[in-house]
């Protein structure tokens, strides 16, 4: 291979490619270029949806790799996508900060998509292919996720005055613990979907997912989507039968705002929450957050129902965890991640509180637990049940 660019961490390893999509940028131009090539760099075992994962706005500020090695060959199409209300029109909008991948497809696609190439184009967004994904996804799981850089060079060493000035780019790329991105992401207005729906849910957008939305639609709700800095009063002057606070980008912990909206409602409204909403959650009713070493991200990871002992296969994009010990009284896990243990959702039946650490909506991955939808309205019943509505149901 001869590389005409290179990944480049924040620890000064190197990582040769080609590039793909939109131009990345020289060394000498790192300071005048905008984003699209940079950010924390994390893997995703998914070996599909890549669209969908380039769309959601929970990957604001991420490089993503993609462990599975042939990545484009089915195209793109605006149906796919996951931005939310702050884009009315659906429009195309890449929220990942960069791809990597082993094998890049520039072939046919079918008729009425887009190539990957030229949508990561339309969307200033660089793409670096021939990496060896295998052994960087390794280097990751061994020592956590890292800040990268996507930089365009004919020739670059570690003792290059390039790479110095690369470096210091790069480690100046603010970490991710402490970091709020909502205000990136999000709606900036208040949007009516299904207006004559019922019940009435009022949605804190922190960077919702579309499909979020979607379901909800489906099961026949009216949503009013309120932007992250709204205030408490904004939620109650629309007469909502609940709250949720939605997935999002970034630490839980700065968001202070919809946090503070959860404390005062907690008990007074039923409260749902889905990745980052269950973060936000767990802090308002006084339990902690942690980052994790290289976090959740993929199609296929399994999570027991502790209620019921059912597992089920779900779709996760999550760098942050619940701290267990750090749960208030009441406030029980009510799923657990099958494979390290850590907290996938938590309950309060007396308060109707109901959250998720993985995503229900699925988009790109598993259908398995859509019926955490019909587990959220239920909870406006007097009691939830102990188990799904419809366990067997998929889709």
């Amino acid at each position: 291979m001869n590389p005409n660019a290179y990944l480049i961490l924040d620890d000064g390893s190197i990582w040769p490619g080609k590039w793909f999509g939109a131009t990345p940028p020289e060394a000498e131009n790192l300071e005048s270029e905008v984003s699209g090539f940079s950010g924390e760099l994390i893997f995703n075992t998914g070996m599909t949806g890549y669209h969908e994962i380039l769309t959601d706005p929970s990957y604001t500020g991420q490089i993503v790799l993609f462990t599975y090695p042939h990545i484009g060959n089915y195209g793109d199409d605006d149906k796919w996508s996951e931005v939310g209300p702050e884009n009315p029109g659906r429009v195309k909008t890449v929220k990942a900060g960069g791809l990597v991948v082993r094998v890049f497809y520039d072939g046919p696609v079918p008729e009425g998509r887009q190539k990957l190439d030229d949508f990561l184009k339309e969307n200033g967004i660089c793409g670096i292919s021939d990496v060896d994904t295998r052994g960087l996804t390794l280097k990751l799981r061994n020592e956590g996720s890292r800040n990268a850089v996507i930089v365009r060079a004919d020739v670059i060493s570690q003792l290059s005055p390039e790479f110095a000035k690369v470096q210091d780019f790069v480690r100046a790329i603010p970490k991710m613990a402490g970091l709020n991105l909502t205000g990136e992401v999000g709606t900036g207005k208040l949007e009516i979907f299904n207006e004559n729906g019922a019940p009435h849910v009022a949605l804190l957008d922190c960077g919702v997912k579309m499909n979020i939305i979607r379901e909800l639609n489906a099961r026949g709700c009216r949503i009013s989507v309120l932007p992250s800095d709204s205030r408490v009063e904004d939620v109650l002057e629309l007469k909502p039968d609940a709250l949720l606070l939605s997935n999002g980008p970034g630490d839980p912990e700065p968001l202070e705002g919809p946090a503070a909206i959860a404390k005062e409602l907690m008990g007074k409204l039923p409260l749902w929450g889905i990745c980052l909403g269950h973060q936000i959650l767990a802090r308002a009713a006084g339990g902690s957050t942690y980052k994790m070493s290289f976090g959740h991200h993929g199609l296929n990871h399994p999570v027991r129902d502790e209620k019921t002992g059912r597992v089920f296969v779900t779709s996760q994009n999550h760098g942050f965890a619940v701290d267990e010990n750090s749960l208030p009284e009441g406030l029980a896990v009510r799923f657990r991640n099958a494979n390290d243990g850590s907290i996938e959702g938590l309950e309060n039946k007396e308060m109707k509180l109901l959250c998720v650490q993985h995503h229900p909506e699925a988009s790109p991955g598993p259908v398995d637990s859509s019926w955490v939808f019909d587990a959220f309205l239920e909870t406006l019943n007097e009691t939830l049940t102990s188990s799904p509505a419809n366990p067997g149901k998929q889709g």
